[in-house]
C-alpha cells in the first residue's frame, strides 16, 4: 500500500472509532462519573503502551521536547476531554457535532499562525463545503434543537473541546517532524493518566460502583484500546505525513459516523436531507485529499515514519 493510501486509510479508520466513541461515552455516563471514564481510559491504554514500549525501547526525549509533550497533554486528553466529557452532559450529541465540525476552520487560523503552513483556496472550499454538509446534517432532524434540549454551559464546554483540539493538532504535528506517532502517542497517553488520576481519586464517591453495568465497562475498554490506543497511532501517524490542515478535515467526518451509528444501533431515525448532509461532508473530505501534487511522504525521519509538509 502506497504511503499515501496508507495514511488516508489511518484517517478513515481513526474517524470511524472517534464517531462510534460518541456513542461508547453516552453508555459509560449512564454507570460512571465522567472523571472516572477519562482516568481508566489512559490508565488501560498506558498500560498497554507501557507492554509496547518494553520491546521497543522508552524514547529518549530532551527536556524541551518533554515539554512540548506536557503542554500537548494538557490540552488533549487534558482539557479536550474534560470539555468533551462534562459537555456531552449537559447538551445533545447534535449540537455538540455541529460545534465541533468547526475544528478545521481554527486549525486553519492555528496553523497558519504557529506553522506557517500555506492555506489554499481548495482547502477552504472543502472546509466550507464540509461546514454547510454538517449542518444540513444536523438541521435536517426537525427534533435536534427543541427548546430545553440542549445547555449553554455544555455549549461552551464543547467550543473549549473545539479550541483545545486544535492547538493539539498543530503542536503534534510540529513534534511529529522528528519523533514518531507511537513516541507522541504513547507519552501523551502517559501524561493523561497523570493529569486524571487526582481527579479520579478526588470523586471516587461519586460512582455506585456495585451498579455499574457490563455495557459501560465494554464501552470504557472501547474507549481506551480503540479510540485510545489505536485511534490515536493512526492519527498521530498521519500527521507527520500531512499538514495539520489536511489532516483535520477529517474530523467533519465524526457528526456522520455519529449519527449513521446512532440510527443502526440505537434505532434514531436517520432522514433523506441528514443522509444528504453526510454525503456533502463526505464529497469536501475527498476535494481536501485530492489535488496536492506529490507524494505525501518524502522526507525521512528516524524510525518508521517520514514527513513532508504542504
Amino acid at each position: 500500500m502506497r504511503d499515501s493510501s496508507r495514511t488516508y486509510f489511518a484517517l478513515t479508520i481513526t474517524v470511524l472509532i472517534w464517531g462510534l466513541s460518541f456513542i461508547a461515552t453516552k453508555e459509560a455516563l449512564r454507570s460512571l462519573h465522567p472523571f472516572a471514564i477519562v482516568f481508566f481510559r489512559f490508565a488501560i491504554a498506558s498500560v498497554v503502551f507501557g507492554v509496547i514500549l518494553m520491546r521497543q525501547g522508552f524514547p529518549r526525549l530532551s527536556p524541551r521536547e518533554h515539554l512540548k509533550l506536557a503542554v500537548l497533554s494538557v490540552f488533549e486528553p487534558g482539557i479536550y476531554f474534560f470539555c468533551e466529557t462534562f459537555g456531552l452532559q449537559l447538551t445533545t450529541a447534535s449540537i455538540a457535532s455541529l460545534i465541533i465540525a468547526a475544528v478545521p476552520l481554527v486549525v486553519v487560523v492555528f496553523a497558519g499562525f504557529l506553522l506557517k503552513e500555506q492555506v489554499r483556496a481548495r482547502n477552504l472550499t472543502a472546509v466550507a463545503l464540509s461546514i454547510v454538509g454538517i449542518a444540513v446534517l444536523i438541521f435536517g432532524d426537525a427534533r435536534a434543537f427543541v427548546p430545553g434540549a440542549g445547555s449553554i454551559t455544555g455549549d461552551l464546554l464543547i467550543v473549549g473541546a473545539v479550541i483545545t483540539a486544535s492547538l493539539y493538532t498543530v503542536l503534534a504535528r510540529d513534534l511529529g517532524r522528528t519523533r514518531s506517532a507511537l513516541e507522541i502517542t504513547s507519552l501523551q497517553i502517559f501524561y493523561g493518566a497523570v493529569i486524571f488520576a487526582p481527579f479520579f481519586f478526588a470523586t471516587l464517591d461519586r460512582t455506585d460502583w456495585q451498579a455499574v453495568r457490563p455495557s459501560a465497562a465494554l464501552s470504557v475498554l472501547f474507549l481506551a484500546l480503540c479510540a485510545t490506543v489505536l485511534a490515536y497511532l493512526f492519527f498521530n501517524f498521519s500527521l507527520t505525513r500531512l499538514s495539520a490542515t489536511r489532516a483535520s478535515i477529517f474530523i467533519n467526518g465524526i457528526p456522520v459516523v455519529t449519527t449513521v451509528a446512532g440510527w443502526l444501533l440505537l434505532g434514531e431515525k436517520l432522514t433523506l436531507l441528514q443522509l444528504a448532509g453526510g454525503l456533502v461532508v463526505l464529497v469536501a473530505v475527498y476535494i481536501n485529499s485530492t489535488g496536492w501534487k506529490g507524494t505525501v511522504a518524502e522526507t525521512s525521519l528516524p524510525g518508521e515514519y517520514s514527513n513532508q509538509p504542504d
